[in-house]
């Protein structure tokens, strides 16, 4: 028999929330304190990384700017293509599949190149400059990954909440957004958050535009001074601190989304 006197009855559920919002908090001021560090740390080194700290610095904001912009475009291009996927209406499902067969059948890099030159091309009236092109490039990849992960995620959910929330009156909609999504981003964020960490690095290809990015500038160093050694080593070293923040902070995200269900589920169970 349950014993409702139990102190794990009477634990507060906003314990376990403010807990997870304090870990963002922590983990996010980490993550920035780190990378004021590798301001400082990068300007302290010896030739040729010091004293062309500055460009490392820049190459590394675009970076984090650009995955951070197209990740959550991108994202939001996953919730759609997957719910054009999964709609009884071919007008949207087959759109939604051609586009992701299309995305991920090419290479990024020539989706990069097509969005630079070729866009401006066949729509005269739309002038991208570089970061606007990758933007476009990154976000319409990674969503269209996304979609597939957020449709299995989709498709995760039994069927029997469907029918018993649409039994109870609910409208498919009001059942796709209060029911299913809800539990199906629980579910789909390991991998969201694993795309969102190969975006990171993916970026990288945006220095075939021209874009000023953190491989671009580690290329522009290691040309004019021929040490390739050191420059790629610090290159590679910075992607390694980027991915590392950016994976604890969205490990952080995935405590917050995921941790308060899993414990009051546990509680249910006992």
């Amino acid at each position: 028999m349950e014993d409702k006197n139990d102190s794990s009855w009477n634990t507060p559920s906003i314990h376990p929330w403010l807990r997870s919002f304090l870990l963002l908090f922590v983990t996010t001021g980490a993550v920035a304190l780190v990378f004021w560090g590798m301001s400082f740390v990068l300007a302290k080194l010896p030739d040729p990384i010091g004293p062309r700290a500055d460009l490392f610095i820049e190459g590394a904001k675009n970076t984090i700017l650009l995955t951070l912009s197209s990740g959550v475009i991108g994202f939001i291009i996953g919730l759609f293509l997957s719910f054009g996927c999964l709609s009884h209406f071919a007008v949207f499902r087959w759109p939604s599949f051609f586009l992701i067969w299309v995305i991920r059948g090419t290479p990024l890099l020539v989706q990069i190149l097509f969005a630079f030159f070729a866009l401006p091309a066949l729509l005269p009236w739309l002038q991208l400059n570089d970061f606007s092109a990758a933007l476009i490039a990154l976000a319409i990849n990674v969503g269209a990954y996304n979609s597939e992960v957020i449709r299995a995620g989709i498709l995760a959910i039994p069927k029997g909440q469907e029918e018993a929330a649409l039994s109870l009156g609910l409208g498919k909609i009001q059942v796709m957004i209060f029911i299913i999504l809800p539990q199906a981003m629980r579910i789909v964020i390991p991998p969201l958050v694993n795309n969102l960490v190969a975006l990171l690095k993916d970026s990288s290809l945006a220095s075939s535009i021209g874009l000023l990015e953190l491989a671009l500038a580690g290329n522009r160093v290691s040309s004019e001074t021929f040490l390739p050694v050191p420059v790629l080593t610090s290159v590679a070293v910075i992607y390694l601190l980027l991915t590392t923040g950016l994976t604890a902070v969205t490990h952080a995200l995935e405590k917050i989304l995921v941790l308060p269900v899993n414990q009051r589920l546990a509680k249910e169970v006992r």
